[in-house]
Protein backbone atom coordinates (compact mmCIF):
# COMPACT_ATOMS: atom_id res chain seq x y z
CA UNK A 1 0.00 0.00 0.00
CA UNK A 2 1.33 3.44 -0.89
CA UNK A 3 2.36 5.57 2.08
CA UNK A 4 -0.07 8.40 1.24
CA UNK A 5 -2.95 5.93 1.25
CA UNK A 6 -1.78 4.50 4.59
CA UNK A 7 -1.83 7.97 6.12
CA UNK A 8 -5.34 8.69 4.79
CA UNK A 9 -6.56 5.38 6.19
CA UNK A 10 -4.79 5.76 9.51
CA UNK A 11 -7.91 6.47 11.54
CA UNK A 12 -9.54 3.33 10.12
CA UNK A 13 -6.77 1.06 11.38
CA UNK A 14 -8.32 -1.30 13.97
CA UNK A 15 -6.04 -0.39 16.87
CA UNK A 16 -8.30 1.39 19.32
CA UNK A 17 -8.97 -1.46 21.75
CA UNK A 18 -6.65 -1.89 24.69
CA UNK A 19 -6.42 -4.34 27.60
CA UNK A 20 -5.08 -2.80 30.81
CA UNK A 21 -4.46 -4.93 33.89
CA UNK A 22 -6.75 -7.67 32.58
CA UNK A 23 -9.66 -5.37 31.62
CA UNK A 24 -10.39 -4.80 27.91
CA UNK A 25 -11.62 -1.37 26.76
CA UNK A 26 -12.88 -0.30 23.34
CA UNK A 27 -12.29 3.25 22.13
CA UNK A 28 -15.36 4.73 23.84
CA UNK A 29 -14.61 2.94 27.12
CA UNK A 30 -11.00 4.15 26.98
CA UNK A 31 -12.13 7.76 26.56
CA UNK A 32 -14.49 7.38 29.52
CA UNK A 33 -11.73 5.73 31.57
CA UNK A 34 -9.28 8.55 30.86
CA UNK A 35 -11.85 11.15 31.90
CA UNK A 36 -12.20 9.47 35.30
CA UNK A 37 -8.44 9.28 35.89
CA UNK A 38 -7.74 12.43 37.88
CA UNK A 39 -5.26 13.21 40.64
CA UNK A 40 -2.95 10.45 39.45
CA UNK A 41 0.83 10.20 39.88
CA UNK A 42 2.70 11.91 37.05
CA UNK A 43 3.77 8.63 35.43
CA UNK A 44 0.15 7.44 35.17
CA UNK A 45 -1.03 10.81 33.84
CA UNK A 46 1.62 10.54 31.12
CA UNK A 47 0.48 7.05 30.16
CA UNK A 48 -3.21 7.97 29.89
CA UNK A 49 -2.36 11.16 28.02
CA UNK A 50 -0.54 9.11 25.39
CA UNK A 51 -3.51 6.75 25.07
CA UNK A 52 -5.70 9.81 24.52
CA UNK A 53 -3.27 11.11 21.88
CA UNK A 54 -3.27 7.71 20.16
CA UNK A 55 -7.08 7.72 19.93
CA UNK A 56 -7.19 11.24 18.48
CA UNK A 57 -7.85 12.05 14.81
CA UNK A 58 -4.26 13.20 14.30
CA UNK A 59 -2.15 10.97 12.04
CA UNK A 60 0.91 11.54 14.21
CA UNK A 61 1.99 11.88 17.82
CA UNK A 62 4.49 14.34 19.24
CA UNK A 63 7.45 12.71 20.94
CA UNK A 64 10.29 14.01 23.11
CA UNK A 65 13.80 12.84 22.22
CA UNK A 66 16.03 11.89 25.14
CA UNK A 67 18.81 14.39 24.50
CA UNK A 68 21.55 11.75 24.67
CA UNK A 69 23.21 13.14 21.53
CA UNK A 70 22.20 16.79 21.81
CA UNK A 71 19.49 19.12 23.02
CA UNK A 72 16.17 17.32 23.68
CA UNK A 73 13.54 18.23 21.08
CA UNK A 74 9.97 17.46 20.06
CA UNK A 75 9.42 15.56 16.82
CA UNK A 76 6.36 14.18 15.02
CA UNK A 77 6.05 10.42 14.47
CA UNK A 78 3.39 9.04 12.13
CA UNK A 79 1.07 6.59 13.87
CA UNK A 80 1.18 4.27 10.86
CA UNK A 81 4.95 4.00 11.23
CA UNK A 82 4.57 3.28 14.94
CA UNK A 83 2.21 0.45 14.01
CA UNK A 84 4.87 -0.89 11.61
CA UNK A 85 7.45 -0.81 14.39
CA UNK A 86 5.09 -2.65 16.76
CA UNK A 87 4.45 -5.30 14.12
CA UNK A 88 8.18 -5.87 13.56
CA UNK A 89 8.76 -6.30 17.29
CA UNK A 90 5.78 -8.61 17.69
CA UNK A 91 6.83 -10.87 14.84
CA UNK A 92 10.38 -11.09 16.18
CA UNK A 93 9.26 -12.03 19.71
CA UNK A 94 6.25 -14.06 18.55
CA UNK A 95 3.56 -12.09 20.38
CA UNK A 96 0.05 -13.49 20.64
CA UNK A 97 -3.23 -11.95 21.79
CA UNK A 98 -3.80 -11.95 25.54
CA UNK A 99 -0.14 -12.29 26.57
CA UNK A 100 0.77 -10.20 29.59
CA UNK A 101 3.24 -7.36 28.99
CA UNK A 102 4.81 -5.16 31.66
CA UNK A 103 4.98 -1.40 31.15
CA UNK A 104 7.46 -0.02 33.69
CA UNK A 105 8.99 2.78 31.58
CA UNK A 106 7.73 6.38 31.53
CA UNK A 107 5.41 7.21 28.64
CA UNK A 108 7.08 10.61 28.27
CA UNK A 109 9.54 8.94 25.89
CA UNK A 110 9.33 6.62 22.91
CA UNK A 111 10.20 3.38 24.73
CA UNK A 112 7.21 3.66 27.05
CA UNK A 113 4.87 4.86 24.30
CA UNK A 114 5.77 1.90 22.10
CA UNK A 115 4.92 -0.59 24.83
CA UNK A 116 1.41 0.87 24.71
CA UNK A 117 1.29 0.73 20.91
CA UNK A 118 2.41 -2.93 20.93
CA UNK A 119 -0.44 -3.70 23.30
CA UNK A 120 -2.91 -1.95 20.98
CA UNK A 121 -1.62 -3.72 17.86
CA UNK A 122 -1.18 -7.23 19.26
CA UNK A 123 -3.96 -7.30 21.85
CA UNK A 124 -1.54 -7.69 24.74
CA UNK A 125 -2.66 -7.43 28.35
CA UNK A 126 -0.71 -4.36 29.47
CA UNK A 127 0.13 -4.10 33.16
CA UNK A 128 1.03 -0.60 34.32
CA UNK A 129 3.68 -0.27 37.02
CA UNK A 130 5.47 2.84 38.29
CA UNK A 131 8.81 3.28 36.48
CA UNK A 132 10.74 2.73 39.70
CA UNK A 133 14.25 1.38 40.24
CA UNK A 134 12.80 -2.06 40.99
CA UNK A 135 9.53 -2.36 39.04
CA UNK A 136 9.17 -6.03 40.04
CA UNK A 137 8.95 -5.27 43.76
CA UNK A 138 6.12 -7.32 45.31
CA UNK A 139 4.99 -8.43 41.83
CA UNK A 140 3.22 -11.77 41.58
CA UNK A 141 2.36 -11.77 37.86
CA UNK A 142 4.04 -13.73 35.08
CA UNK A 143 4.86 -11.66 31.98
CA UNK A 144 5.52 -12.82 28.45
CA UNK A 145 7.31 -9.58 27.56
CA UNK A 146 8.81 -6.54 29.29
CA UNK A 147 11.18 -3.67 28.57
CA UNK A 148 13.56 -2.11 31.09
CA UNK A 149 16.63 0.10 31.24
CA UNK A 150 19.88 -1.44 32.59
CA UNK A 151 19.54 0.37 35.92
CA UNK A 152 16.16 -1.30 36.55
CA UNK A 153 17.44 -4.78 35.68
CA UNK A 154 20.44 -4.28 37.97
CA UNK A 155 18.18 -3.14 40.82
CA UNK A 156 15.87 -6.14 40.47
CA UNK A 157 18.87 -8.50 40.47
CA UNK A 158 20.17 -6.83 43.65
CA UNK A 159 16.87 -6.89 45.56
CA UNK A 160 14.79 -9.78 44.21
CA UNK A 161 16.60 -11.71 41.43
CA UNK A 162 14.06 -14.51 41.40
CA UNK A 163 11.42 -12.06 40.22
CA UNK A 164 13.15 -11.54 36.88
CA UNK A 165 12.32 -15.18 36.20
CA UNK A 166 8.67 -14.08 36.07
CA UNK A 167 9.45 -12.51 32.68
CA UNK A 168 9.81 -14.80 29.65
CA UNK A 169 11.37 -12.26 27.25
CA UNK A 170 13.04 -9.03 28.39
CA UNK A 171 14.44 -6.28 26.19
CA UNK A 172 17.01 -3.93 27.73
CA UNK A 173 17.55 -0.53 26.14
CA UNK A 174 18.30 3.10 26.84
CA UNK A 175 21.86 2.44 27.95
CA UNK A 176 24.82 0.08 27.82
CA UNK A 177 24.65 -3.36 29.41
CA UNK A 178 27.86 -3.45 31.44
CA UNK A 179 30.03 -6.48 32.05
CA UNK A 180 28.78 -7.03 35.60
CA UNK A 181 25.14 -7.03 34.49
CA UNK A 182 25.94 -9.17 31.44
CA UNK A 183 27.53 -11.80 33.71
CA UNK A 184 24.44 -11.91 35.95
CA UNK A 185 22.12 -12.31 32.97
CA UNK A 186 23.87 -15.58 32.06
CA UNK A 187 22.36 -17.16 35.19
CA UNK A 188 18.76 -16.37 34.20
CA UNK A 189 16.22 -18.51 32.33
CA UNK A 190 14.66 -15.24 31.14
CA UNK A 191 15.57 -14.58 27.50
CA UNK A 192 17.34 -11.22 27.58
CA UNK A 193 18.02 -8.95 24.62
CA UNK A 194 19.84 -5.66 24.12
CA UNK A 195 18.20 -3.28 21.66
CA UNK A 196 19.61 -0.71 19.26
CA UNK A 197 17.54 2.22 18.10
CA UNK A 198 16.47 5.77 18.79
CA UNK A 199 13.38 7.96 18.82
CA UNK A 200 13.82 8.73 15.11
CA UNK A 201 13.63 5.00 14.27
CA UNK A 202 10.69 4.49 16.66
CA UNK A 203 12.76 2.44 19.14
CA UNK A 204 14.77 -0.60 18.10
CA UNK A 205 15.74 -1.62 14.60
CA UNK A 206 18.25 -4.26 15.75
CA UNK A 207 18.36 -6.88 18.52
CA UNK A 208 21.24 -8.61 20.32
CA UNK A 209 20.63 -11.86 22.24
CA UNK A 210 22.47 -11.52 25.55
CA UNK A 211 22.10 -14.98 27.10
CA UNK A 212 21.04 -18.56 26.45
CA UNK A 213 20.63 -20.16 23.05
CA UNK A 214 21.55 -17.75 20.26
CA UNK A 215 23.69 -15.50 22.47
CA UNK A 216 25.74 -13.17 20.29
CA UNK A 217 28.14 -10.23 20.39
CA UNK A 218 26.34 -8.77 17.36
CA UNK A 219 23.13 -6.85 16.88
CA UNK A 220 20.91 -8.34 14.18
CA UNK A 221 18.75 -6.03 12.07
CA UNK A 222 15.00 -6.62 12.05
CA UNK A 223 13.38 -7.49 8.69
CA UNK A 224 13.10 -4.68 6.11
CA UNK A 225 16.00 -2.79 7.72
CA UNK A 226 18.98 -2.03 5.47
CA UNK A 227 22.35 -1.19 7.02
CA UNK A 228 25.47 0.38 5.55
CA UNK A 229 28.48 2.49 6.56
CA UNK A 230 29.37 6.07 5.70
CA UNK A 231 32.92 7.28 5.03
CA UNK A 232 33.53 7.64 8.79
CA UNK A 233 32.69 4.00 9.45
CA UNK A 234 29.41 5.04 11.10
CA UNK A 235 26.16 3.11 10.79
CA UNK A 236 23.58 4.28 8.24
CA UNK A 237 20.02 3.00 8.60
CA UNK A 238 17.44 2.68 5.83
CA UNK A 239 14.13 1.75 7.45
CA UNK A 240 11.33 3.11 5.24
CA UNK A 241 8.58 1.46 7.30
CA UNK A 242 9.51 3.37 10.45
CA UNK A 243 11.75 6.31 9.47
CA UNK A 244 10.84 8.95 6.90
CA UNK A 245 14.45 9.56 5.95
CA UNK A 246 17.72 7.67 5.98
CA UNK A 247 19.22 7.86 9.46
CA UNK A 248 22.96 8.63 9.58
CA UNK A 249 24.24 7.82 13.05
CA UNK A 250 27.45 8.70 14.89
CA UNK A 251 27.92 5.07 15.94
CA UNK A 252 31.07 3.38 14.67
CA UNK A 253 30.33 -0.30 14.08
CA UNK A 254 31.83 -3.45 12.65
CA UNK A 255 29.26 -4.35 9.99
CA UNK A 256 28.76 -7.84 8.57
CA UNK A 257 25.75 -8.02 6.22
CA UNK A 258 22.68 -7.46 8.44
CA UNK A 259 24.62 -7.74 11.70
CA UNK A 260 26.93 -5.34 13.49
CA UNK A 261 29.10 -4.99 16.59
CA UNK A 262 28.96 -1.59 18.24
CA UNK A 263 32.42 -0.09 18.82
CA UNK A 264 31.74 3.44 20.04
CA UNK A 265 30.59 6.94 19.21
CA UNK A 266 32.37 8.86 16.44
CA UNK A 267 32.19 12.05 18.50
CA UNK A 268 33.93 10.26 21.40
CA UNK A 269 36.87 8.80 19.44
CA UNK A 270 40.26 9.98 20.74
CA UNK A 271 43.28 10.42 18.46
CA UNK A 272 46.25 10.05 20.80
CA UNK A 273 49.68 10.08 19.23
CA UNK A 274 48.19 9.19 15.85
CA UNK A 275 46.35 6.14 17.24
CA UNK A 276 42.54 6.13 17.39
CA UNK A 277 41.15 4.74 20.63
CA UNK A 278 37.51 4.16 21.51
CA UNK A 279 36.49 5.35 25.01
CA UNK A 280 33.68 2.79 25.14
CA UNK A 281 36.10 -0.07 24.52
CA UNK A 282 38.45 1.22 27.23
CA UNK A 283 35.51 1.53 29.62
CA UNK A 284 34.53 -2.07 28.94
CA UNK A 285 38.02 -3.19 30.00
CA UNK A 286 37.93 -1.05 33.14
CA UNK A 287 34.56 -2.18 34.46
CA UNK A 288 36.12 -4.96 36.55
CA UNK A 289 38.67 -2.57 38.05
CA UNK A 290 36.81 0.67 38.75
CA UNK A 291 33.91 0.22 41.18
CA UNK A 292 32.33 3.68 40.85
CA UNK A 293 30.70 5.27 37.81
CA UNK A 294 33.24 6.64 35.36
CA UNK A 295 33.89 7.49 31.75
CA UNK A 296 36.86 8.03 29.47
CA UNK A 297 37.40 11.36 27.72
CA UNK A 298 40.29 13.50 26.50
CA UNK A 299 42.05 16.84 26.74
CA UNK A 300 44.25 18.63 24.17
CA UNK A 301 47.93 17.75 24.45
CA UNK A 302 50.89 19.38 22.67
CA UNK A 303 52.75 16.09 22.20
CA UNK A 304 49.93 13.59 21.64
CA UNK A 305 47.33 15.86 20.10
CA UNK A 306 44.74 14.44 22.50
CA UNK A 307 45.45 12.69 25.79
CA UNK A 308 43.18 10.14 27.45
CA UNK A 309 41.68 11.11 30.81
CA UNK A 310 39.47 9.28 33.29
CA UNK A 311 36.56 11.07 34.98
CA UNK A 312 35.10 9.40 38.08
CA UNK A 313 31.91 10.00 40.02
CA UNK A 314 33.67 10.09 43.38
CA UNK A 315 34.98 12.69 45.78
CA UNK A 316 38.68 11.83 45.53
CA UNK A 317 41.10 8.91 45.63
CA UNK A 318 44.11 8.76 47.90
CA UNK A 319 47.61 8.02 46.59
CA UNK A 320 47.33 4.30 47.33
CA UNK A 321 44.08 3.97 45.37
CA UNK A 322 45.60 5.80 42.42
CA UNK A 323 48.72 3.58 42.51
CA UNK A 324 46.56 0.42 42.64
CA UNK A 325 44.51 1.67 39.71
CA UNK A 326 47.63 2.36 37.63
CA UNK A 327 49.09 -1.09 38.36
CA UNK A 328 45.85 -2.88 37.47
CA UNK A 329 45.19 -0.96 34.28
CA UNK A 330 48.65 -1.72 32.91
CA UNK A 331 47.49 -5.35 32.76
CA UNK A 332 44.50 -4.66 30.53
CA UNK A 333 45.13 -1.44 28.61
CA UNK A 334 47.61 -0.52 25.90
CA UNK A 335 49.85 2.49 26.51
CA UNK A 336 47.61 4.56 24.19
CA UNK A 337 44.49 3.63 26.20
CA UNK A 338 45.89 4.46 29.64
CA UNK A 339 44.61 7.64 31.27
CA UNK A 340 47.19 10.39 31.58
CA UNK A 341 45.14 12.18 34.25
CA UNK A 342 42.26 11.43 36.64
CA UNK A 343 39.47 13.86 37.54
CA UNK A 344 36.79 13.55 40.20
CA UNK A 345 33.25 14.94 40.48
CA UNK A 346 30.51 14.25 43.01
CA UNK A 347 27.72 13.83 40.45
CA UNK A 348 27.75 13.39 36.67
CA UNK A 349 25.49 15.53 34.50
CA UNK A 350 22.69 13.35 33.13
CA UNK A 351 19.83 13.42 30.63
CA UNK A 352 16.26 13.08 31.97
CA UNK A 353 16.52 9.34 31.21
CA UNK A 354 19.69 8.90 33.26
CA UNK A 355 22.34 8.82 30.52
CA UNK A 356 25.67 10.41 31.35
CA UNK A 357 26.29 13.69 29.52
CA UNK A 358 30.02 13.57 28.94
CA UNK A 359 30.60 17.05 27.54
CA UNK A 360 28.41 18.74 30.13
CA UNK A 361 30.21 16.88 32.92
CA UNK A 362 33.55 18.04 31.52
CA UNK A 363 32.19 21.60 31.47
CA UNK A 364 31.23 21.31 35.14
CA UNK A 365 34.86 20.37 35.82
CA UNK A 366 35.95 23.31 33.66
CA UNK A 367 37.71 20.91 31.28
CA UNK A 368 36.05 22.20 28.12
Amino acid sequence: MQWSIMIRNMNRLPYTTLTINGQTYDKLALVELIETKTNLPTWQQSCYQFIKDWLSEEAYVEVQTSGSTGTPKRIHLEKARMVSSAKMTGHYFNFSKGQKALLCLPCDYIAGKMMVVRAFVWGLDLHLVAPAGNPMSNNKEQFAFAAMVPMQVTKVLEESPEQLEQITQLIIGGGKVGQALYKELQKLPTQCYATYGMTETITHIAIQKLNGVGQSDYFEALPAIQLSLDNRGCLVIDAPNVAIEQVITNDIVQLEADKFKWLGRFDNVINSGGVKVFPEQIEKKLEKIVKVRFFISYLPDEKLGQKVILILEDSQWNDLQITDYQLETKKVLTKYEQAKALYFIDNFAETPTGKIQRNRTKALLKLS
